[in-house]
């Protein structure tokens, strides 16, 4: 798993990279695939319940499962989520960051600031012998403590052979509730958290989800092992 999520993180980084004016989603997209495939990988979100491409890419007020497109061209100021997701050799990696195309708004950097750190908080809290509901309690006190609010109708998961397996991981909920967390599981930690409300609608696609009230939204995500001495992020490309 390790060496799935290392081919993931690789790739997602390569987006980002190339994350500036005038490129399009689609573009960011065929980065991420040429890079998984010449790992011997294979991009775990293509086809995936029929989407249609290798990742998802959800601009400004869209948050999650954005779909790339070729008319989708990034603008300065623009707030980019790029999820991706590799399987080799049977098991899979899943992972996302939101990057800054050129120079953002300082509101909008403080989002980016706030979710991947209410994600590191949730990846704290991902301990041997605590429950699925510590992790989302760390999640959301640290965004709400900012006036964020955090998605609930989507949640992070366990990973493994599958893409998405039991337990669901909310980002949300109380400490010492929820499925025990223990040694050898392996889970998805992904806070989404909007600028607004926590409400979201999915369009007519059947994929993209945005802000209800169409504020921004940020989404970080690694891929985490269960382990006697703590987390161990497997997203990790050094």
């Amino acid at each position: 798993m390790r060496a799935a999520g290392r081919i993931s993180q690789r790739a997602l980084r390569l987006a980002g990279a190339a994350v500036e004016p005038g490129v399009s989603t689609a573009e960011l997209d065929s980065i991420v695939r040429k890079y998984i495939e010449e790992q011997g990988a294979t991009p775990s979100f293509l086809g995936y319940g029929g989407f249609p491409a290798s990742a998802c890419i959800s601009v400004n007020n869209v948050v999650i499962h954005g779909i790339p497109k070729e008319d989708c061209i990034l603008k300065q100021g623009d707030i980019v989520s790029i999820d991706v997701g590799a399987y080799f050799e049977g098991f899979h990696g899943d992972n996302a960051w939101t990057f800054p195309c050129g120079d953002i708004t300082d509101e909008a950097a403080a989002l980016l600031n706030a979710t991947k750190n209410a994600m590191f908080e949730g990846i704290k809290a991902a301990k041997a012998g605590g429950r699925v509901g510590d992790i989302g309690y760390a999640v959301q006190r640290y965004a709400e403590l900012r006036s964020y609010s955090v998605v609930r109708d989507f949640t992070g998961h366990g990973v493994g052979a599958k893409l998405h397996e039991a337990p669901n991981v909310p980002n949300y909920g109380t400490p010492g509730r929820g499925p025990a967390l223990m040694p050898g599981m392996v889970i998805a930690i992904e806070p989404m958290v909007n600028m607004g409300t926590h409400k979201v609608k999915v369009l007519r696609d059947k994929w993209t989800t945005i802000t209800a009230d169409g504020k921004l939204s940020a989404h970080f995500e690694h891929t985490v092992a269960v382990t006697p001495e703590g987390p161990v992020i497997l997203t990790d490309a050094d």
